[in-house]
């Protein structure tokens, strides 16, 4: 029993929990200096969240936003993962890593496109009002 209790403290150990968070920031700081998409996919959720901010969403409002932007950045984190893997293992064109890299990235346009979809559901009657 001691020794299960020391391994626990080691595997929720806090300081190895932070070096992880530090992983995820550099891997998404990678991700914005070498994707295209990420640095618009960035310009955008800015964006979104200050309009999210002068229209006054509501609160259920602001979950739906938040979790849409969540919901494109971890589909392009994947994506670039995807793709770098890919690039990694073929370094010549190949058709399964042409398909690959497609069905990946159609997955982020899955995501983007819904996310317009309730973006548009949200502000559109906001931007109406104001407009009208």
């Amino acid at each position: 029993m001691g020794s299960t209790s020391k391994s626990m403290q080691h595997v929720f150990s806090p300081r190895r929990v932070f070096k992880s968070f530090g992983y995820a920031i550099t891997g998404l700081k990678d991700m914005l200096r070498t994707e295209q998409n990420a640095r618009f996919h960035l310009v955008v959720s800015i964006c979104v969240l200050i309009a999210s901010a002068l229209f006054h969403l509501s609160g259920t409002e602001w979950c739906i936003v938040l979790l849409c932007i969540a919901l494109v950045w971890a589909g392009e984190a994947f994506n670039t993962a995807v793709e770098t893997i890919t690039d990694h293992l073929f370094h010549e064109f190949n058709e399964t890593a042409r398909i690959i890299k497609d069905v990946s990235a159609g997955a982020v346009f899955v995501c983007a496109m819904i996310s317009i979809i309730c973006g548009i559901i949200i502000f559109l009657p906001k931007i109406l009002n104001w407009l009208f």
